[in-house]
This record gives structure tokens, sequence and C-alpha cells, in this order.
């Protein structure tokens, strides 16, 4: 490579490099490179939970196709990754009308990002199920912007006696196509209920 090749290729070389240090950039502390964060109420005793369900008005149809009756790939994946993620941490899943525990209600969502190398990805969104709602936002600053696919799973614990929300985990990761893959699934509820059940640490340091 004679000497003006080598300095063409240095700024592309360098813009990858500024790229893939700026999405590394945007994730908390993930695993496997899954952002996942969550909340609860820490009035509630989640050792007591021993059974769960599906939320009774969960949509059928993450993906917005006209099926009802029958499910996407999508969610039959979600319930899958749920399930065996909850069996795993000794709950029990049982019918919808068998007077469960909790309910386990989820959200997913595909969209289009904006990533600012060297600032702040932005983008409105909002999600929804049943009566709940969802939304955030950010704004930019400076750099050069570079937009990717970004899959988002909300899943929500609801206390069935009380009928209000126990706990709430949030997993986004950046996609390699339009949809969110059965690996991809997989990883991003592993991640998320990762997280559950919840060290309350402020209960604790009140001890």
């Amino acid at each position: 490579m004679n000497r003006i090749t080598r300095f063409l290729a240095r700024p592309v070389a360098l813009a990858v490099t500024g790229l893939a240090l700026a999405l590394g950039a945007t994730s908390c502390a993930t695993t496997a490179n899954v952002a996942a964060t969550s909340d609860f109420d820490h009035a509630v005793n989640f050792r007591a939970y021993r059974t769960w369900a599906w939320y009774p008005k969960q949509a059928n149809d993450t993906e917005g196709g006209p099926a009802r009756g029958y499910e996407s790939f999508t969610d039959q994946r979600i319930r899958d990754a749920v399930t065996k993620d909850l069996a795993a941490k000794s709950l029990t899943e049982v019918a919808s009308n068998a007077n469960p525990d909790v309910y386990v209600a989820y959200s997913v969502r595909v969209e289009n990002k904006q990533q600012i190398a060297g600032g702040y990805p932005y983008s409105p969104f909002g999600y929804g199920y049943g009566g709940y709602g969802y939304g955030g936002y950010g704004y930019p600053y400076g750099g050069r912007a570079y937009n990717y696919k970004a899959g988002t799973v909300i899943i929500d614990i609801v206390d069935a006696k009380r009928k209000e929300l126990a706990w709430r985990g949030t997993g986004q990761a950046q996609l390699d196509n339009n949809s969110i893959s059965e690996e991809e699934t997989y990883r991003i509820v592993n991640s998320v209920l990762g997280n559950y059940p919840p060290t309350d640490q402020r209960r604790q340091a009140t001890r």
C-alpha cells in the first residue's frame, strides 16, 4: 500500500473505530450486549411469590400482524424464554383463573434509532399493552449520526391480588435485522429476568 492509499484509508478506519466505541459506550451494565434495567415495589416480599400466569389482557401478536388466535414467532419465543427462566427461579406456571400469585405481561418493540458518535442516542418511542404505557426520550449532542435497529422487551410482574405492578424489567439490544431473531429474543429475555427477584439494597441498608 503506497503512502497516498494509506492516507486515504486512515479516516475510514478511524470512523469505523469511533462507531464501535460509540455503540459500546451507550450500554449500561449489560450481559451479552443487552442493556437491562429494572425497578420494583420495595414493599413487596418477592420470596412469597410461588405461582404465576400470563396477564389475561396480553395481546396475541406483538408484531402488529392481523393474527388472532395464534401467536407470532416473536410471541412464541418470548413466552418460551420467560417460562423456562421463571421455572429455573422455582416459580410454577398455572392457569390465569387458578389464582396465581402474580401475572406476567410483556411488550416488544423494534424501532429505528440513531447513535451520535461522541454524543448520545436519540429517538422518541412508546410501548403499550392492556392499560399500561411506556415512553422515553433523549437528545443528540454533537458527533455524526448512525442509524440502526434496536429491539426492546419490557416484562412486567403484576401482583394478582392487589392488581398492582410489583416489578418491571427492560432490555434493549442492537439488532442484526429488522426483527428480533430467536437468539436475540432469548438473550434479551434472559438478561431482563436476570434482575429478578430483586435485591432490595435500600431495605438492607436500614436494618
